[in-house]
């Protein structure tokens, strides 16, 4: 005669384990993923976007540790690619110099884009998934992962057209042409040029010390490179009137030679013959530093007068 297993008491996981019911008792791990879920909510952010900030994640999408290995990784074709910007140009231009994004961090969110170091030490030229530091010495290095940037801006580069260029006698006429082929001028447009340069003229400024003087002040010792008759990439980021003091209104342009050895922040520009690359881009993501730098800087006044001296006469 077979007897009927004995019955066991129904059991409520939510009963038995504290932690379903109280978040505040589901340790410091838990209680992190539940800052950054509310953080990401209150700034309207997907954490399961493209480029999301995902805890236990670093910048480019690693998890840091096994406690965080059942969470989603990052997407990063789910959604078209983002303009990447750390910090905004008002905040350098009121002598905001130093952040906390490492480079090796930057690559993770784009393979194509420009900015500087912190001490505002040279250019940096962000080209085909590497960093490049131009120093005020009219040499190039690939930056160190750990070097440190105050204000960049990368994107995936993924272009959709392409245009052969010849002939071209200013930066301004560059400009206007690239504009008029763009016809949107409400997206971002990131755009590589390669090709030989007749002429072109480009800066880089030395590494400060504090107490930081403002940018416009700084660009009077700035150390000019010429260049004739080169091979080369200008890597170019433009930006839509109406981010005025996150980015730069209108184009911003980098210059790299073929040879990786010479470059800097362009200030004029002849072409004899180059092809562009264009990427339009409907997408932006600004993270903002945590330094006292930054939250102390004014960026409430009307900046373009600085601005039109430090990028230069076309």
């Amino acid at each position: 005669m077979t007897h009927p297993a004995p019955s066991r008491p129904a059991t409520n996981p939510r009963a038995t384990n504290p932690r379903a019911t109280n978040p505040r008792s589901a340790g410091p791990a838990f209680a992190g993923r539940l800052r950054a879920l509310g953080l990401a909510v209150a700034l309207g952010l997907g954490l399961a976007g493209c480029g999301a900030f995902h805890p236990g994640h670093d910048h480019a999408g690693h998890a840091h540790d096994a406690d965080h290995a059942g969470m989603a990784a990052p997407c990063r074709d789910c959604q078209p690619p983002a303009v990447y910007a750390y910090s905004t140009i008002d905040a350098l231009l009121a002598g905001t110099y130093d952040g906390e994004l490492s480079i090796g961090e930057l690559l993770g969110k784009g393979d194509f884009g420009l900015g500087t170091f912190n001490r505002l030490d040279g250019e940096l030229v962000v080209l085909d998934g590497r960093a490049y530091h131009v120093h005020s010495d009219d040499t190039v290095e690939i930056a160190p992962a750990s070097d440190r940037t105050p204000l960049a801006y990368v994107v995936p580069f993924r272009p959709t057209a392409s245009l052969p260029l010849e002939g071209i006698a200013s930066l301004t006429e560059l400009e206007t042409l690239l504009d008029a082929k763009l016809g949107n001028l409400n997206h971002f447009q990131a755009v590589r040029i390669d090709g030989r340069f007749s002429a072109a003229t480009a800066r880089a400024i030395a590494p400060q010390t504090r107490p930081y003087k403002p940018l416009a002040e700084l660009v009077k010792t700035q150390s000019v490179f010429r260049f004739e008759n080169v091979e080369g990439t200008l890597v170019g980021l433009r930006s839509p009137a109406f981010t005025k003091g996150v980015s730069v209104p209108g184009w911003h342009w980098h210059l790299l030679t073929a040879d990786r050895k010479r470059g800097g922040h362009l200030l004029t520009l002849r072409i004899d013959r180059a092809e562009a690359r264009m990427a339009p881009v409907d997408r932006l993501e600004v993270q903002l530093p945590g330094t006292d730098d930054f939250a102390r800087a004014d960026q409430s006044r009307d900046r373009k007068d600085e601005l039109k001296k430090v990028e230069g006469e076309r």
